[in-house]
This record gives C-alpha cells, structure tokens and sequence, in this order.
C-alpha cells in the first residue's frame, strides 16, 4: 500500500481532523481515508461487523433492565462505611 504525507496542514483543517477521530472513535488516518474516498466516489470497504452473539446470547430488553436495575446498588457509597 502506498503512503501519503500531507505538509503544511492549516490549524482549521487538522482540528477538524483531530475533532472527527475524536467523535467518531477512529483514528485520524481512518478519518482521511473515510473522507478522501467519499470526495473521489470510491465505495467504501465494507467492515466485518464483530457479532458476537451466537458465543454468548442476546438479552431482552427486560432482562437488561433487571441487570442494569441491580447494578445500582454498586454505585451507591454507604457513608458510614467510610468514616
């Protein structure tokens, strides 16, 4: 694969760079991949989804709520417990 340096970046365009990786968690070379082949009409490569479900299920919307429901109690602090 060949690489690419880009030289004398202004300030606007790398931090909008910089914010896009950021907010969308990719890195700052996947970013300007993403967006090079958006500008050029190149389709994008399609990621493999990461579907992990059939090695350990999938929950209900009820049983996630009584899951999320009895993890409360670990985000409470029990001030008498501390002094």
């Amino acid at each position: 694969m060949k690489s690419l340096t880009i030289h004398n970046m202004d300030a606007d365009l790398a931090k909008a760079i910089e914010d896009l990786a950021e907010s969308t968690g990719l890195s700052q070379n996947k970013v300007v991949k993403k967006l090079l082949r958006r500008a050029l009409n190149l389709s994008e490569q399609e990621v493999p989804k990461r579907d992990v479900s059939a090695f350990f299920g999938i929950w209900t919307q009820e049983e996630a709520e009584e899951f999320n429901e009895a993890l409360k109690a670990f985000g409470e602090i029990d001030e008498e417990m501390w002094q």
